[in-house]
């Protein structure tokens, strides 16, 4: 796990040092253990050290091969890297560390822009071929790791952090006005190629680009999964949650391969369980040695009993004995750390959630390197109760109607009082958007079938998002965090499942609560409710953020946004403090945004400086 940063110079020229430099300090939260940098004629790449594989010099980058044809800075990590060092072994390469950086490179040599295909794991990395004069970039099937990119005048510039772009005074000026206006309007980013800074790119998941003198090609797509859009299989549900188990299981396995400490965010929830306790069974099988004899856990509490989830947490600690860890996050906390949290995550965020995961990844840096996190498995196995809808529209559409209306009858039975919720948002979150002057095209997260709608959440709007925000809240303490459920097979197989192994009678992931009958709780592996890292942001909201997001809406700053009209939001947020309106995300979101615009664009010298 690293920070890496680069630039191409078409015309030729040498590259600029000085702004390499300043990239590189950008990025040293990446990477405080080490720095570098090699320059080969036009092109320049730097990299930041987070030590995770291979703690030796051996392992530091950018890494060459053995002739120095090939140089490369890589951030991420390769699962497999192991059994793939083993396999080149065999085609007569020679290795002289032990690092999966390294195992790129051979890979590289070996079957050229389709080692991506055999990957599997996390990464963006960029590898300069001096021969063909070419520099290959790439990012990872499901965008766990950043790569952003421009061109300005005869260069490209790309690195892991869009902050570290703007160290070149002509690069993200001003915003990204209908980027901006999809967040405010829709609540997605990272849902395209284009950021909130006007001309900086990212390169997208499972795609991968070249750049030579002539420019930078358009990026191509190397994997793309298909979601089954069976209703249901003559699998039985006991070979199914066998297979899961396993595949989840040697998933675990692999990414627990680390030469430094490795602990467990623990929500409470399903998937987060289910991780706690294999990596429990995997210390006594294999006794892993980043995770030691004691698993350690780290997990956010509340006092308001609502967002708590102390007693789901308690279980699984009693259950597993691990070393459990616990954080409170207060509204006063989060106005105290409101600055650094913008500046990290580059771009304004959707919820407050986020913060309860800043203040977990806090908390971690104090005993671990790395951790493990459930993300990506609603997604993957429909977790959010808003998929229902989606089950349920598309049973009646393709003429499943008895299969729909027992859906329909579980949904009711289990979660009522979200559904009723659910429809009263729909009014008010479209009201809220008559609150901003922008127009931008409709984002339906949720209309098609369900397939449709889970690899549109994979790949689009709502899992980029999520791995953004991890990502940044991670890597801001120096922390490593990965994500065993997407782990290529057991996406693929996850993916290749009917649809009544993700929802059947109003319960969700019906596979993976098979898969985990008799190894998690009973109290959590059949929750019917779904919270994760969140806050009380309405509660905050209401009370003790009040008078700082008064004093924001009122300033002359928001005043003169064109992206809202500021009279009528202060006058909806009244209304929502003296309870004639119900709150929604819209609200965080026109607050967030405020605060991103006068961190980067009011202020710049504050932005480039950090906090």
């Amino acid at each position: 796990m690293c920070g890496i940063a680069g630039q191409y110079c078409f015309d030729g020229a040498a590259p600029d040092t000085k702004l390499l430099s300043v990239m590189s300090e950008r990025l040293a939260h990446r990477g405080p253990d080490g720095e570098g940098t090699h320059i080969s004629g036009p092109v320049a790449l730097t990299h930041r050290r987070l030590a995770i594989i291979d703690l030796s010099d051996e392992g530091l980058q950018p890494m060459t091969n053995e002739d120095g044809t090939l140089w490369l800075v890589f951030n991420g990590e390769i699962y497999n890297f192991v059994e793939l060092r083993e396999e080149l072994i065999e085609n007569g390469h020679r290795f002289h560390s032990k690092s999966d950086t390294e195992v790129i490179l051979h890979a590289y040599e070996e079957w050229g822009h389709k080692c991506l295909n055999r990957f599997n794991g996390m990464w963006a990395f960029a590898l300069w071929d001096g021969p063909r004069q070419e520099l290959f970039c790439a990012r990872d099937r499901f965008g766990i790791k950043p790569f952003y990119y421009t061109r300005t005048g005869d260069s490209f510039l790309f690195a892991s952090e869009i902050k570290a772009l703007l160290a070149h005074p002509a690069v993200g000026t001003k915003p990204d006005d209908s980027t901006l206006g999809t967040y405010l309007a829709w609540g997605v980013l990272d849902h395209s190629e284009r950021t909130m800074f006007d001309g900086i790119l990212q390169l997208r998941a499972a795609h991968a680009m070249v750049v030579t003198k002539d420019g930078a090609q358009a990026p191509f797509r190397y994997w793309d999964v298909k979601v089954n859009a069976e209703i249901r299989s003559a699998v039985p549900d006991a070979e199914v949650a066998s297979r899961l188990l396993s595949l989840l299981h040697d998933a675990t396995r692999i990414h627990l391969r680390s030469d430094v400490a490795v602990g467990t965010c623990l929500s409470g929830g399903i998937d987060s369980s289910a991780l706690t306790t294999i990596i429990n069974s995997l210390i006594r099988e294999e006794a892993p040695a980043g995770v030691g004899a004691r698993q350690k856990t780290f997990s956010v509490v509340f006092s308001d009993k609502r967002f708590d989830e102390s007693r789901y947490i308690d279980k699984i600690v009693a259950a597993t004995g691990v070393d459990a860890h616990r954080t409170e996050p207060s509204p006063e906390m989060l106005w105290d750390d409101i600055d650094q949290l913008v500046y990290m995550q580059d771009e304004p965020f959707g919820s407050l959630s986020i913060y309860a995961q800043y203040c977990v990844m806090r908390l971690a840096r104090e005993q671990i390197k790395v951790v493990l996190d459930g993300q990506g498995a609603d997604e993957l196995l429909a977790g959010y109760l808003a998929y229902q809808g989606s089950y349920i529209r598309g049973l009646f559409h393709s003429f499943h109607a008895l299969t729909g209306l027992r859906e329909i009858i579980g949904s009711l039975t289990h979660h009522r009082g979200f559904f009723h919720s659910a429809i009263q948002q729909l009014f008010v979150r479209k009201a809220r958007r008559g609150l901003l002057k922008c127009t931008t095209p409709a984002i339906d997260r949720y209309g098609g079938r369900l397939d449709e709608v889970l690899h549109r959440e994979l790949t689009c709007t709502n899992l980029p998002a999520l791995l953004h925000y991890e990502d940044r809240n991670a890597m801001a303490f120096s922390i490593e965090s990965r994500v065993p459920y997407l782990d290529v097979r057991f996406v693929e197989y996850v993916a290749s499942l009917p649809l009544n192994q993700k929802i059947r009678n109003g319960i969700t992931k019906i596979a993976l609560r098979s898969a985990i009958l008799g190894i998690v709780p009973e109290s959590i592996r059949c929750r019917m409710d779904k919270m994760g890292f969140v806050t009380p942001e309405e509660v905050w909201m209401k009370e003790a953020l009040r008078p700082f997001v008064l004093e924001l809406l009122s300033s002359a700053e928001f005043n003169e946004r064109p992206y809202w009209d500021a009279d009528e939001v202060v006058r909806n947020y009244l209304s929502f403090l003296e309870g004639k309106s119900a709150y929604s995300p819209e609200v965080w979101r026109i607050v967030c945004a405020e605060l991103w615009l006068r961190k980067f664009f009011v202020t710049p010298a504050a932005a480039f400086s950090g906090p």
